[in-house]
């Protein structure tokens, strides 16, 4: 048995192929009895339109390619489910693809949306240098989510407000009395903008001496061997700031294994307010970065580039904010003073 097609909705409907067309596409520009007529005969036919024919006859897709630095990382889910609820709305698409799939081909997946020929992309996460990432952005409108960079022309930024993040971290672990605090630290633009926000704030206290940090990968092997090096200095911080959950899991790991109990002899804050910082077992003190209304705002900027894509660039930032749970407390008896 054949499929059926839009001559049969017509028929059924009791209308033109053109109003069956205006109406699949959402135009206002149709009566309402007319519409529902439409809408039951293709309810009843079981009707859906040729994706393919529709593009050509349009010339648009109804896709969107979002490229994701790491799809491992939990951070995404949240801002994913941002991303696609907006496009949705819009009659949109997303096709993902993963950045860390790209370094293993040794190939770069830009080139797969624009043959594709994607209506837009967007770039999720801190991604290594792209040319074909920059070719892509001067093709299609463009967005870049939850990071910093790449800065390109008529490229949007849409991201957390990463320095005053890693300020209502710090100050959390002051305020509970902590003075050797040390931070393990993130890559690329984002990384480097906790870090220096999480000195300039311990500066500001008059502890700058007993800062530490060290780097961490975005992994939770990299928070481990980098909480293992903090930890075992001779005089030990009481509390780690980590660039995310990965890593402060990773971090949580190196405390057992070194027989520190958590938060009794040290505190913990992770970044990012990820699935993992809220299972019971683990219960982490975490910045919330709001990435479900990043992954929204980024669609907006994204509909709104489509249709004004020569506009200048703007960086939007959403704000921050902390979510104290089990794994932060007051220094142990002897561990506020350095």
């Amino acid at each position: 048995m054949r499929p059926p097609t839009i001559r049969d909705v017509a028929e059924r409907a009791g209308v033109s192929k053109s109003l069956v067309s205006l109406v699949l596409r959402g135009s206002d520009q149709v009566r309402p009895e007319k519409r529902q007529a439409v809408l039951t005969a293709v309810a009843e036919l079981g009707y859906r339109p040729n994706a393919a024919a529709r593009s050509l006859s349009e010339r648009r897709t109804r896709t969107v390619g979002v490229l994701l630095n790491d799809m491992r990382n939990p951070w995404f889910v949240e801002l994913l489910d941002g991303l696609g609820s907006r496009l949705h709305d819009s009659g949109l698409h997303m096709l993902l693809a993963d950045g860390r799939l790209n370094r293993r081909l040794g190939e770069d997946l830009t080139h797969t949306f624009t043959d594709l020929r994607v209506d837009g992309l967007i770039a999720v996460g801190t991604l290594p240098p792209s040319e074909a990432l920059r070719t892509a952005a001067g093709q299609i409108p463009t967005v870049v989510a939850g990071a910093r960079e790449p800065v390109l022309p008529h490229v949007d930024i849409v991201a957390g407000d990463d320095e005053h993040g890693a300020r209502l971290a710090t100050e959390h672990l002051i305020g509970l009395g902590h003075r050797r605090i040390a931070h393990i630290a993130g890559q690329g633009v984002v990384g480097e903008l906790r870090r220096r926000s999480f000195e300039e704030v311990m500066r500001e206290h008059g502890l700058a001496d007993t800062a530490l940090v060290g780097q961490g990968d975005l992994t939770e092997e990299g928070g481990y061997r980098a909480a293992v090096r903090l930890l075992s200095t001779a005089r030990r911080p009481t509390a780690v700031f980590a660039f995310n959950d990965i890593a402060c899991v990773g971090a949580l790991s190196a405390a057992e294994e070194l027989g520190l109990q958590v938060p009794r002899d040290l505190s913990l804050v992770g970044y990012d307010n990820t699935y993992l910082s809220r299972l019971r077992h683990l219960w982490l003190t975490t910045v919330d970065n709001a990435s479900h209304d990043v992954g929204r705002r980024a669609a907006q900027r994204l509909l709104d580039r489509m249709t004004t894509p020569d506009r200048p660039s703007e960086t939007v930032l959403a704000a921050p904010a902390l979510e104290v749970r089990g794994t932060t407390a007051p220094p142990a008896e002897g561990g506020q003073r350095p």
